[in-house]
């Protein structure tokens, strides 16, 4: 059986209260009092709970961690490493989906405001002011998004589009297509800017067939728009569509890439796995949510009180085209 705060306070000689004290405030009880206390925790291997520690340091040991949606691959990847460094912080994380809507986002982060000491907001979609109305004084840090001065990790967005288009300009192709992401999604227009900037400077045209939505349905949607414009090869928002895009194709007899290439944005585990394998930016999903959670954790210590700095840090993380199957010369009439 686990020990309890009385066995520390028998053990040690000491009232309960005193063990609430020489744990949650030593520096308010007698040297002699905290030592004897520390000595009875440690023979007896007493752990308060995470609700005692709570109520005496008005810190609940919990992050909350908002992704727009859970089945997207990179987000997992993501989390799973959050959650990875958040346990070797002694740090418990609560998991919010936001379902890809502004709205339920924003309901989310007040919903579990006080369940939580501050927030890792992985792509949100909100919009600015939105997201700074409703994080007010929390400690907040964002991944793959700006907002202001707010804290924040970042992938190399637009390195990683230079990359891909090099790559298939190398190739010969000189009539691409951007299929976009969400409307909402700031990385989405971040890579859109990058691709119309870098495809002008290498003199290749480029086709952009509308927002889709960030799976596998909407790369399939949108490939038979893709196939009317001409073009030789696509730059995908994300993998989920771009194996979307390959679905499509084989359906309509069109080879990838005998007559069409294609390139996706993330590099998850099925990017390798399909046929042909796919050509994707890669970015790096592991380092991304451990500096998340150091960041947030830097924040809250930096704070006792809780409240974020004006400014904070940012760190920028490289992107790197992995060449597989899916990339090839461009076709010839």
């Amino acid at each position: 059986m686990a020990a309890t705060i009385r066995d520390v306070a028998r053990l040690a000689g000491v009232s309960q209260s005193s063990v609430s004290r020489a744990l949650a405030a030593p520096d308010q009880v007698r040297a002699a009092t905290r030592e004897r206390v520390e000595r009875a925790v440690a023979q007896l291997g007493y752990e308060p709970s995470r609700i005692a520690r709570g109520l005496s340091t008005g810190r609940t040991g919990t992050l909350g961690f908002l992704v727009p949606d859970i089945a997207n691959p990179l987000f997992a990847g993501i989390v799973k490493a959050a959650q990875r460094r958040s346990r070797d912080l002694g740090l418990a994380v609560l998991l919010a989906d936001a379902d890809e809507d502004p709205a339920t986002e924003l309901d989310l982060i007040r919903t579990l405001t006080k369940q939580v000491d501050g927030f890792v907001l992985c792509a949100p979609r909100a919009a600015d002011e939105e997201l700074r109305s409703v994080c007010g004084d929390l400690p907040v840090v964002l991944l793959n998004r700006r907002v202001g001065r707010l804290p924040a990790v970042i992938f190399d967005n637009a390195d990683g589009v230079r990359q891909a288009l090099a790559h298939l300009a190398a190739l010969g192709h000189r009539r691409v297509a951007y299929v976009a992401g969400p409307r909402t999604s700031w990385v989405n227009r971040e890579r859109q800017r990058a691709v119309r900037t870098g495809a002008a400077a290498l003199g290749v045209d480029v086709v952009e067939p509308g927002n889709v939505s960030p799976d596998l349905e909407g790369g399939v949607a949108v490939a038979d728009l893709v196939l009317a414009a001409g073009v030789t090869a696509v730059i995908a928002y994300n993998d989920m569509i771009a194996l979307g895009l390959v679905s499509r194709f084989a359906v309509r007899g069109v080879t990838v890439p005998g007559d069409i290439s294609i390139v996706g944005f993330d590099d998850i585990p099925a990017a390798a796995l399909v046929s042909p394998a796919l050509s994707t930016v890669s970015q790096p999903q592991d380092r991304c949510g451990r500096a998340g959670v150091d960041l947030l954790a830097d924040l809250l210590d930096d704070r006792p009180t809780g409240r974020a700095r004006a400014g904070g840090p940012r760190a920028s993380l490289p992107t790197r085209l992995i060449v597989r199957a899916s990339t090839g010369p461009a076709r010839h009439p």
